[in-house]
């Protein structure tokens, strides 16, 4: 067990209802810029009609995938979008039509090698369900004689508040899930595998457990976790199932290890037996001051104002958050758009400001950090501008994951401040 979490309450209210499948949306926004890497290029212009599954932006970056059509419909415009993490993109928005047809393109891809799989992988269009938006297929496209890897580790820690997507998944979609952990074993010749997931959900402990029994799959184990916050963390998560420590600079491949999200993994198998990319997210829909907390499937791009009438909220929201409530990103446009990486929308009520006050030296933030860093210590050197004392205290370490700023008695924001010393740090490579 990690010493250093925090316990947060858990407001899982959505956690045992079946996602639900709205109406579709009168339009969609789609962000050509989904993943961390390059943005995509339309294939596509304004007035052309295109089809659901339609491959409408892509890019010859290696860091970067395809982006498809969630609906059929009309390119209406091609406008400039300011994301809820700040980046500006650019996005097509689409006039959806009557009746939804499947592009000709949909249909399951022939794996045959490795080089397929990976091939198919990124024709998918898959990134990290997770939040993060790695490039799936880059993920996957280690050198075996440089990195070997001997373990998959599956991300089924859903450690924030509200959030329940990827628990959904498991129990509506727990076959996927085993057959996506075989389908990356087998093609990457990964001998074990390793599922990680919060004693709190002995629902979906018990049918991946059943499975892996039926099928006899000894190479797949489950890793009930503690319930502290933050396991879904890469780094932690790997030292909780592993007990390997990723050092700084150093990714999960140098210990041995590849983590892939649980929902990630189940989309690849859905893929492999259709062929129709990831087009749409299932969404947590929760917060205060939302009547019915539930999942919904939406197409990729249905913009906010379209998300409020499926939250059947009691008064207008104050705050709207995408994501969690600890990483998560405030929205303040109705038209932002859902994107590959929305997992969850939140809808507060009255959102109390709190005012900072001067630190008091109780240490509560050094004593909830996971990766043991001194967080006082560090916005003190970045008040400084203490660019060498920041890297010796190893600010890049820090997760965003705002346990300190959570614990603070004096409300600070410790780890925004965190998250600015970084990009001192990345201005000050010298």
């Amino acid at each position: 067990m990690i010493l250093n979490a925090v316990k947060l309450p858990e407001y899982k209210d959505s956690a045992e209802k079946k996602t639900e499948t709205p109406p579709l949306p009168a339009k969609v926004i789609i962000s050509l810029s989904q993943n961390i890497g390059a943005p995509c290029e339309p294939l596509v212009k304004i007035g052309d009609n295109v089809l659901t599954g339609q491959m409408i932006g892509d890019s010859n970056a290696l860091i970067s995938v395809p982006v498809h059509s969630s609906v059929t419909g009309t390119v209406e415009d091609e406008v400039k979008i300011l994301s809820v993490d700040g980046r500006v993109s650019r996005a097509l928005v689409i006039k959806t039509a009557p009746l939804n047809k499947m592009h000709e393109s949909i249909k399951p891809p022939e794996i045959t090698d490795k080089a397929s799989f990976l091939k198919a992988v990124r024709n998918s269009g898959s990134v990290g369900l997770g939040g993060a938006g790695f490039p799936t297929y880059v993920k996957l496209s280690f050198d075996k004689s440089k990195t070997p890897v001997n373990t998959l580790i599956i991300n089924a820690a859903e450690c924030e508040p509200f959030v329940t997507g990827d628990y959904r998944e498991i129990m509506e979609n727990s076959r996927n899930v085993f057959e996506g952990i075989e389908l990356v074993m087998k093609h990457l010749e990964i001998p074990k595998a390793v599922i990680g997931i919060e004693k709190d959900k002995p629902k979906a402990i018990a049918l991946l457990s059943d499975i892996i029994k039926e099928k006899n799959a000894d190479g797949i184990t489950i890793k009930p976790l503690p319930l502290k916050y933050p396991q879904g963390a890469e780094k932690i998560l790997i030292y909780q199932t592993t007990g390997k420590t990723i050092k700084e600079g150093e990714l999960p491949l140098h210990s041995g290890c590849l983590v892939l999200n649980v929902s990630t993994v189940s989309f690849l198998a859905e893929y492999m037996k259709t062929g129709v990319p990831l087009i749409t997210r299932r969404l947590t829909i929760d917060g205060d001051i939302v009547n019915n907390a539930k999942n919904i499937f939406v197409p990729v791009g249905t913009p906010l104002e379209e998300l409020i009438k499926s939250a059947n909220l009691r008064k207008t929201p104050d705050r709207i958050v995408f994501g969690g409530p600890m990483m998560g990103f405030s929205a303040y446009d109705m038209q932002t758009p859902v994107t590959k990486t929305t997992g969850a929308v939140l809808f507060f009520g009255e959102f109390n400001k709190t005012t900072e006050s001067a630190c008091i030296r109780c240490g509560k933030c050094i004593h909830v950090c996971s990766m043991n860093l001194s967080p006082y210590e560090l916005n003190t050197a970045y008040d400084a501008n203490n660019i060498p004392l920041l890297r010796r205290l190893k600010v890049n370490l820090c997760m965003s994951c705002s346990a300190c700023s959570f614990v603070c008695p004096a409300k600070r924001n410790i780890c925004e401040k965190n998250q600015l010393a970084k990009q001192l740090l990345k201005e000050n490579k010298s």
